[in-house]
């Protein structure tokens, strides 16, 4: 029983790194990488202090797809982050669900 319990923890995990890997994948696919890093400062902000900024506000999702798509400034500085029209909504709800689930 131990043994099976081990093996579910194990492909749990995987599931959830491949994941966290295939989120970053689009991430990266959608041009957000060129800005973003998930745990440094680079042109925007780190997706993990953003993630600690929006920490238990149930209206984060909304809100930052909506600056995701239509881009946003004056949020984290004077440096502007422009529209992303070319990444389709369900992508976008993807991104920022895994930027809010990083800590």
């Amino acid at each position: 029983m131990k043994a099976v319990w081990i093996g579910v923890v194990a492909a749990s995990t995987l599931l959830l790194i491949g994941t966290a890997q295939a989120n970053q994948g689009l991430a990266q696919s959608s041009g957000c990488m060129a800005c973003h890093t998930v745990d440094k400062k680079l042109v925007g902000p780190a997706y993990k202090d953003i993630a600690a900024k929006y920490k238990g506000d149930s209206a984060a999702a909304a809100s930052l797809a909506e600056k995701v798509k239509k881009g946003t400034k004056g949020t984290w500085g004077p440096i502007p982050m422009p529209p992303n029209a070319n990444v389709s909504d369900e992508s976008i709800k993807t991104l920022v669900k895994w930027i809010l689930s990083l800590k």
